[in-house]
């Protein structure tokens, strides 16, 4: 954990260099499209390729064209836990979880994500440990600042960066879904693109988050991996290892090996599945879900 702070640093660091490699043409193309805000629409023509946050734990550093909303929603997802201290066991389901996007600006964009059910079954050995809770969940507050590479993309060696703040709000505290106290954090997103088909996503960030058994709060670190491989035009997949640092569950830290697939139906509709599994006892044994992004 000592360490972690200095991962953050040298991260943030390596960002510096990559700068770099945008060049006279790459600004030019980012001048054309200055002018358009929330109000006045990105025309269709001067669109960038959709790209979302989902199915991957690894958020994108792009952002959505100024004048267009973006939904991308979890279906559906399942997850199973490993056994806690106790030995109870919970099973989590969430449905209809909701992202959207809107752009604000070419290089900046706000986001709400809402669930609006979910449900955690837990079932101890203890007898009267037994419990079902289900309700609304949280309502996450999210920016996005895209420092370079929104619209230049395109090249093997090509870069992108950003800033991804957020802020989660209370629904229904006490309800076992929703947070009981606000909490926030910030992540940042790198994007490299290794070849014409790869590309590698990375986030290193940190989020403060409510002590459960304790008053006052404390910082958890974020971090994750992921290479995407584009098959075809329309078809892509993803594989990914995502960290959480710092939790108080005495089981130890999370570490999730994630995978799944992308279906474009159209340029403005994707498809997607996916499943993340556990490697230590304090994470989800198992998580599939299936979801659907559409922009506007």
């Amino acid at each position: 954990m000592r360490a972690t702070p200095l991962y953050l640093a040298v991260f943030a660091l390596a960002l510096v260099p990559l700068a770099g490699s945008v060049n006279a043409d790459d600004a030019n193309k980012a001048a054309i499209k200055a002018q358009y805000t929330f109000f006045n629409p990105t025309p269709k023509r001067l669109m960038r390729d959709m790209t979302t946050d989902r199915p991957d734990i690894t958020e994108s550093p792009f952002t959505i064209d100024a004048g267009h909303v973006q939904t991308e929603t979890q279906v559906f997802s399942y997850a199973r836990s490993r056994p806690g201290e106790d030995g109870a066991v919970s099973d989590v389901y969430e449905v209809g979880t909701t992202n959207v996007r809107i752009g604000l600006t070419n290089f900046a964009e706000v986001a709400l994500v809402w669930q609006p059910y979910g449900a955690v079954e837990t079932r101890s050995p203890i007898p009267g440990r037994s419990f079902t809770s289900d309700g609304v969940g949280t309502l996450e507050i999210r920016g996005k600042i895209n420092f370079w590479g929104n619209d230049t993309f395109e090249k093997p060696g090509a870069t992108a960066a950003a800033l991804l703040p957020f802020i989660d709000v209370p629904t229904d505290p006490g309800n076992g879904i929703s947070v009981d106290d606000v909490e926030g954090g910030f992540i940042v997103p790198l994007a490299i693109k290794l070849s014409e088909k790869l590309e590698l996503g990375l986030n290193a960030g940190a989020a403060i988050v409510k002590n459960e058994d304790a008053s006052g709060y404390r910082t958890e670190f974020l971090g994750s991996a992921a290479f995407g491989y584009e098959w075809t035009d329309k078809l892509g997949t993803y594989y990914e290892v995502a960290v959480e640092l710092g939790t108080e569950d005495p089981r130890g830290d999370i570490v999730l090996l994630g995978t799944g697939l992308t279906y474009a139906v159209d340029d403005d509709t994707q498809l997607d599945a996916g499943i993340n599994v556990g490697v230590t006892r304090a994470s989800d044994r198992i998580n599939p879900f299936v979801g659907v992004s559409r922009r506007f």
